[in-house]
């Protein structure tokens, strides 16, 4: 699995730690920036990030600001992209297994980098449990059509 990573400045240190994960998962990413602490516009990389996810380019995408809201909302305006803000165990596996969310989104200025971590293992090791969920994320699908 090889997966996009973003963040703007708020939420630049959870993004590192992140990173972290992924390498001792041997899980292949993609930095989409920030590369800094330097104020950018979270926009401009929850775009980037949702537009490698939803292209095929790369398989799920994971975002991170300072509450997660405006990544989320950035995310879901691409076709194609599922992009659930968690902050909790519970509804991060279900994002997953009902959802089939494709992006992951969190706010560092909400969560702490344990429950952070302990929120991407178990996101990435999710999968799509499919029956009467397939149906209704087609609806979704069938949404963005409109």
């Amino acid at each position: 699995m090889k997966i996009a990573i973003g963040s703007d400045h708020a939420g630049y240190a959870l993004k590192e730690k992140i990173k972290e994960l992924l390498t001792d998962l041997d899980l292949g990413f993609t930095d989409f920036g920030t590369m800094s602490l330097d104020a950018v516009d979270y926009t401009d990389i929850g775009a980037r990030v949702a537009e490698s996810v939803a292209s095929g380019e790369l398989e799920r995408g994971i975002l991170i600001c300072g509450t997660g809201i405006g990544m989320s909302i950035t995310a879901n305006k691409i076709k194609g992209v599922r992009a659930a803000l968690c902050h909790d165990l519970f509804s991060c596996r279900l994002s997953r297994e009902h959802n089939d969310a494709n992006v992951l989104v969190m706010g560092e200025r909400v969560i702490g980098h344990g429950l952070a971590l302990e929120i991407v293992h178990t996101w990435l090791l999710s999968e799509f449990i499919g029956g009467r969920h397939a149906r209704r994320v087609q609806k979704i699908k069938d949404l963005e059509d409109k």
